[in-house]
């Protein structure tokens, strides 16, 4: 498994489809080699992302709860704990 795909089930609060959206969008980048779309690869790659979003998605509502939560935070997780962290007030 790509070690860049966190584990979205069992998540507080719940994956959201933005989560799901950067996870199915590293698999394909990942699998495909294609980092950056061009103009030839745009369109199946962008049809790929949402296919398996949405059986991501699929899975993850199929799925019983998890015993434990996760132990790391999707990457957009992080970045938001740490812009509220770093934010004033």
């Amino acid at each position: 498994m790509c070690r860049n795909i966190t584990i979205l089930r069992g998540l507080e609060p719940p994956a959201t489809a933005e989560e799901v959206e950067a996870a199915a969008r590293q698999y394909v980048r990942k699998v495909s080699g294609v980092q950056k779309p061009s103009a030839r690869t745009e369109e199946a790659l962008d049809d790929a992302v949402r296919r398996i979003a949405q059986a991501t998605t699929e899975l993850l509502g199929a799925l019983p709860p998890r015993q434990e939560v996760p132990q790391t935070m999707p990457p957009l997780r992080r970045i938001r704990a740490v812009a509220r962290s770093a934010a004033p007030g």
